[in-house]
């Protein structure tokens, strides 16, 4: 073999090792089978896709009504943390758009005049140019696309969390809704209690003045009027409390003033499908966030591999120049055109160091990645059981409220006729008004529990927003 073709040979080995090189490492190590799914929840209650979206809706129009929904389109148009959120997303696109400019060539003019002086000659020097320039760097390793699909994964991530963070919105705006409901609810009843202690506080004092009744159930009754009078001011704390979450969330001065125009808690007659473990990975905003930012990453460590090779740029320019400005453009024109490759050599192990820097962010958002995943599955399982154990527990109280006020009339009237004492009648009072105020409690907890749940499993609230509203996400 001659000298010229052992050379030959050699040149192309080593472009082909280049080549090879510049392949672009992967960092994700992440594959279904490293986190297999089972086929259903561990409630086994059985479920599909297709049916989710329908019966979803109609589960949802019990608990948002018209004015529930018009709350919900001015907290997605007015929240400060959404807007905030969009316009940081508005901040990617436009880096976006930046980084494209990249794969076009950059074209600058310039103009210069001045004057000289030879400081031994005393002699002035007039000069005048005016030149273009041009330059376009070849994308040979794919070094600027990959940075481009890191932008873009940045983009896709950002616009998962903003519809991640509306769906959150909705869900709290409905939350706040009906906490101002169940706290007025509350309130009534203490309020309502309160009436009937006074009431009762009168019948006794009248039958101690009457030497009936003795002065400890004199005692006890004013004891039981001043502590139902201290529950009603809580309420009202705790009600004006609620109206100004709500108001926070709209995005309006919370005063305190704002209408809710419902005053029950839903009922719901059907139930929520739960789909399978499989539709949380391709549904869940916050799960594809953070896919996404892994892709993001993976990509970051692709750019940052190919950044210690070499780079190739052609330059070009072409001017006049003149000692006159008005004969600037009648003296002949240079030009020139250059190429160039530049490869770095020794910069201390900065870019290796960078690259493994991108190796360990990759591996630092896989386990995030793996985080988010395991932990929205433990809330969708824990948000299974406590649902249906509100359920089973709101069903039992509804019992027990009823026995608990007939208890307390019961009790009441046998002690007019001398036959309990008056503590058994404050217990019986008692437990009729914690079980109603458990049973509001109740239904509040289970219509969270729900929500929470709807949201953990990817369902999307877009299907009750006018169509006008149903791209609040960012697009």
């Amino acid at each position: 073999m001659s000298f010229i073709n052992i050379r030959r040979t050699l040149s192309a080995s080593f472009v082909i090792s280049v080549l090879s090189a510049c392949t672009a490492p992967s960092g994700v190590e992440i594959t279904p089978e490293k986190f297999p799914l089972p086929s259903n929840w561990s409630s086994h209650i059985p479920t599909t896709n297709n049916q989710m979206t329908a019966i979803s809706n109609a589960w949802l129009k019990q608990a948002i009504d018209e004015d529930l929904q018009t709350f919900i389109k001015k907290a997605l148009e007015h929240n400060y943390a959404l807007q905030q959120s969009k316009l940081n997303l508005l901040q990617t696109k436009q880096r976006i758009i930046a980084n494209g400019a990249s794969f076009w060539p950059s074209v600058d003019l310039s103009f210069s005049t001045g004057t000289r002086k030879n400081s031994i000659t005393e002699a002035h020097t007039d000069s005048s140019d005016i030149g273009l320039s041009a330059r376009y760097e070849l994308d040979v390793w794919g070094k600027l696309s990959d940075y481009e699909q890191q932008l873009n994964l940045e983009y896709a991530a950002q616009l998962a969390t903003v519809r991640q963070q509306t769906n959150e919105l909705v869900k709290n705006v409905a939350l706040a809704w009906y906490q101002v409901v169940e706290s007025r609810q509350q309130l009534l009843l203490s309020e309502k209690r309160l009436r009937n202690v006074e009431q009762n506080l009168a019948v006794i004092e009248s039958g101690y003045e009457s030497g009936i009744n003795t002065a400890l159930d004199v005692y006890l009754s004013r004891n039981q009027f001043a502590t139902e009078q201290a529950k009603v001011t809580s309420q009202q704390t705790r009600l004006a409390s609620s109206l100004r979450q709500l108001e926070f969330l709209l995005g309006d001065y919370p005063a305190g003033l704002v209408e809710v125009a419902t005053n029950e808690l839903p009922n719901f007659t059907l139930d929520m499908p739960l789909g399978i473990p499989s539709d949380v990975v391709k549904n869940n905003p916050r799960v594809q966030s953070q896919w996404m930012a892994l892709m993001a990453q993976d990509a970051a460590l692709a750019y940052s591999h190919k950044q210690r090779f070499p780079s190739v740029s052609f330059t070009a320019s072409t001017g006049y120049a003149s000692q006159e400005l008005s004969d600037l453009l009648s003296n002949s024109l240079g030009w020139s055109l250059i190429g160039s490759i530049s490869a770095p050599i020794f910069n201390a192990g900065r870019l290796s160091a960078n690259e493994e820097l991108a190796r360990l962010r990759v591996k630092s958002t896989e386990q995030a990645y793996l985080e988010t995943l395991h932990t929205v599955f433990s809330e969708i399982e824990n948000g299974i059981t406590r649902t249906k154990n509100l359920r089973l527990s709101m069903a039992a109280n509804e019992q027990a409220s009823e026995s608990a006020a007939l208890a307390e009339q019961i009790s009441f009237e046998q002690y007019l006729k001398g036959l309990v004492s008056y503590t058994t009648v404050l217990d019986a009072q008692s437990r009729a008004f914690n079980a109603q105020s458990n049973l509001i409690n109740l239904k509040y907890q289970t219509l969270a529990s729900q929500l929470e749940l709807y949201v953990n499993l990817g369902g999307d609230f877009a299907a009750l927003l006018p169509a006008n509203d149903k791209n609040q996400g960012g697009n």
